[in-house]
């Protein structure tokens, strides 16, 4: 989508699609629930744990950081990040808006 047909959408929808777009990658996905599962991590555990490059561990971390879902602390010299918790509660509502939605069943499909 270029960035001049975004406007066209409501702001809802353009949030949505950020959001979407940053979880849509599988990788993103692994990192979100490696964190949750360990209430922290150091990025370095990532690595070792995803199998991925330390590059695009953090190209990954940064693209989530970006939306604020993650917050990293520097300990020594290593980041440690942990989801931030009111921005994932945002992210559910979005989420659980979005999903509930009615659909109306059509008799052509």
């Amino acid at each position: 989508m270029g960035l001049t047909k975004s406007d066209i959408f409501s702001d809802e929808q353009n949030k949505l699609s950020s959001l979407f777009k940053v979880l849509g990658h599988p990788a993103r996905v692994a990192i979100l629930q490696y964190i949750i599962n360990q209430k922290a991590c150091i990025c370095n555990h990532l690595v070792d744990e995803l199998g991925l490059a330390q590059a695009t561990i953090s190209q990954h971390l940064k693209e989530l950081k970006n939306i604020g879902i993650i917050q990293g602390t520097i300990e020594g010299k290593s980041v440690c990040y942990c989801i931030e918790e009111k921005k994932w509660k945002e992210v559910q509502g979005l989420f659980n808006q979005f999903f509930e939605q009615e659909v109306k069943v059509n008799q052509c499909c």
